[in-house]
This record gives structure tokens, sequence and C-alpha cells, in this order.
């Protein structure tokens, strides 16, 4: 299967910039992948349009402010995302990083007069291991300092204002952790969830901290060739016990967001059994893929050639898939994380 296979044209003023002022207003596109027909409607429309008795399964994991810029002792400026805090008892993270070229073992950053930093591995190809030095709680110095950590194609100033450090979260969230907010979420309000409880459609969370797996662009002409990065997420056991009661009376389990989709197959070990507990996944699904857990998934618009327009277009079909992407862009949806929504049910 070739990379090419899941590309599409896309103008760049469809690319959201800015959330919508009320989350549930954005469009939502419903995809039938037993029909193929597509109808449009509003995401506060949504409770009309899942099955009545199904399992919504959300992703509670919280972005946390994990850009940070600083200086090099030449007084060069560098930017560092922080990937993955490294088992021990210091503050020593993987990071992503710009400006760090040349940088040696040893080397050290300051990133404010109380946040000093070290190298403990050289950057190489944008990432290295940076061991900090916080003289106080490193939570509350990244609350500080640190900004939400948007996505390069939002092509503005960004993470520092209070709208992106409440809107680049979904209203459930609870784990800190994610790098990225699972986008799909973002749709929801307190009182949308309140109105699909009063339908009976019920609400269980998990956790995945979305990662730089999600997002790593695919390198190779051939996708089965490509490597899923790890990402930590967890099921306990009273989510689990749900999850599978409600598959076993032969209600509808939907996914929000690929994430979630990603957190739940990986932990079905096999039909009718699912891992609990802290895990990490490297799961990278594409159109061959046979779900065990998802009957259908609410999420966002995708990156062309992205492993997360592989994973919808294992549930749906590559061609519907495009074929909504075309309706979608020709109908001026607006495309990424800040954008509009999809339900493939």
């Amino acid at each position: 299967m070739r990379i090419s296979e899941f590309d599409y044209d896309l103008p760049p003023d469809l690319i959201a910039q800015e959330p919508i002022p009320e989350r549930s207003r954005s469009r939502l596109l419903r995809v039938d992948r037993r029909s193929g027909l597509l109808s449009h409607h509003t995401f506060s429309d949504i409770g009309s349009l899942l099955p009545a008795d199904c399992l919504l399964v959300l992703n509670d994991t919280r972005v946390f402010p994990a850009r940070l810029h600083g200086r090099k002792s030449s007084g060069g400026r560098i930017e560092v995302l922080l990937i993955r805090r490294l088992p021990g008892p210091t503050e020593t993270w993987e990071v992503m990083c710009k400006g760090a070229q040349n940088m040696r073992v040893g080397a050290r950053l300051h990133f404010a007069a109380d946040l000093p930093a070290v190298w403990r591995t050289a950057p190489a190809e944008g990432r290295g291991v940076l061991e900090f030095f916080p003289r106080t709680d490193f939570a509350s110095l990244l609350e500080r300092y640190g900004e939400a950590p948007l996505p390069p194609y939002i092509k503005r100033t960004a993470g520092m204002g209070l709208t992106d450090r409440e809107r680049y979260q979904t209203v459930y969230a609870r784990h800190s952790g994610a790098i990225a907010a699972p986008t799909a979420g973002l749709h929801f309000t307190p009182e949308l969830l309140d109105s699909l409880r009063q339908r009976g459609i019920e609400t269980a969370l998990l956790t995945l901290h979305v990662g730089a797996g999600t997002f790593q662009p695919v390198r190779v002409d051939e996708v089965e060739a490509h490597t899923m990065e790890e990402e930590e997420y967890e099921v306990t056991p009273a989510v689990a016990e749900r999850i599978l009661a409600a598959k076993k009376s032969g209600r509808k389990i939907i996914a929000v967001g690929t994430t979630t989709t990603r957190a739940l197959e990986s932990a079905c070990a096999e039909q009718g059994v699912l891992h609990t507990g802290r895990r990490r996944s490297a799961l990278f699904i594409y159109p061959g893929f046979r779900f065990q857990m998802i009957d259908g998934l609410i999420t966002n618009f995708h990156l062309p050639r992205s492993t997360l327009l592989m994973l919808v277009s294992a549930l749906a079909g590559r061609e519907l898939i495009l074929t909504a992407y075309a309706e979608a862009v020709a109908q001026r949806y607006r495309f990424y994380s800040y954008g509009d929504a999809m339900l493939i049910a």
C-alpha cells in the first residue's frame, strides 16, 4: 500500500487557526460506512445521530504546557517540546528541539532564572535528553513558563493566551501528560454530555497520553514499513468491565477520537478480553486492520498522508473517506485540531 494513496488537496484557508466561540456549534459530517451516504449536521445534533443505547468512550488525558523557550549559555535562542519524562528521581525528559545544533552533553540551557537545564544526551535529528533543575515544583514552573503545544499548522503566536489554555483541552480532561489534545473531544460541552446521558447514551473514560507517535510523519513509500512510536495508555478494570458488558449485550461502542480507538484496540487481547492497567502501545492501524472493540468513531479531519487518516480509512474504507473529505472541502468545513468533526457509524 502506497503513502500516495492517502493524499488529498486541501486549500490552506480551510485549516482552522482559532476555535469557534461555542464548542458544540462546530459542523459535523456523518458518514454511513454501510450505505456510503453523507449528511451535514451541527455537532450539537450528535445525540440524535448516535445509536440510542451506545457506549461513548472518551480519552480524558490533559494537555500540559510542554513547550518551553530558553537561551543557550552563548545567548542563542532555543525551543524545546517535552515529550516524555524518563524514569527516575530527577526531572529528566526526552525532548524535541529547535536551535540545538552542535550542542554537546553537559551544555547548559536557561528557560528562566529558576529553571536551568543541562543536556544529558546531545541533541541529534531534533531530539535529545534534558535534565532540569527546578528549585520548586516542576509542574508549577511549567504552568508559569510553558506554552500550550499548539500544532505547527496553526500560524499564530501559540500557547500563551488563556483561550488556548482552556480551548485546547477537553472539558473532561483529568490526567496530565499529553503534548496534543484528543481533538475529537473538543466539541463536547458539559451540557451536551448531560443531554446524551438523558438520552440513555452512557460515557466511559480511559486515558491515552497523546505523544509524538500520533503525529509522527510517514517517511516511507510503503505504508506497511512505517513504525509507530509508543504512547502510554490506561484502561481501568471498572471501565473494561463496562465496555465488555456493553459488547456482550449488543450495544455499540463509539470511540471519541483516534487516540481512544488506539487505546481500545491495543487493550483488546482477544474477543471478550481487555487488558487493564497502564501499558504502552505502538499499534499502527491502517486498511486491512480488523477492529475488535469499536463500532463507530467521532473524529476530526486529519492531515494528508498521516497515520490518523489511515486509521479512519481502515474503519470506513479509503475510497469512502476520501469522498467524504472531498465533500468537506467542497462545503468548506474547517480542518485539523480546531476544525469540524466527522461521525463514522
